[in-house]
């Protein structure tokens, strides 16, 4: 008898839910995200989106500081050579 009972339950939950899924067929507008016209309007009419940050082009550095950087991050990507093969030679003394 409990899993005609549980039989039930599962059917008359996805009963009721299956419900839900004719909501989505009558809706409106081609997606659920539609509606944001105004939003994006007034994103669309800023006259100046950028931060004002971005503009500053003068970089407070010494050349010589950016000069080493560079020099630094082009020896770290080169290719380093292998380390040498340790090979072992007997030398024996047959007198």
């Amino acid at each position: 008898m409990p899993r005609n009972r549980t039989l039930f339950a599962v059917l008359a939950a996805t009963g009721l839910l299956g419900g839900c899924a004719d909501y989505l067929n009558h809706y409106e507008t081609v997606t659920l995200a539609a509606g944001d016209a105004q939003k994006h309007n007034r994103l669309l009419h800023t006259v100046d989106p950028f931060n004002p940050a971005s503009k500053v082009t003068a970089i407070p550095t010494d050349g010589q500081r950016a000069a080493d950087a560079v020099k630094n991050y082009r020896t770290s990507q080169q290719a380093k050579p292998p380390p040498p093969a340790n090979v072992t030679v007997n030398l024996g003394t047959n007198n």
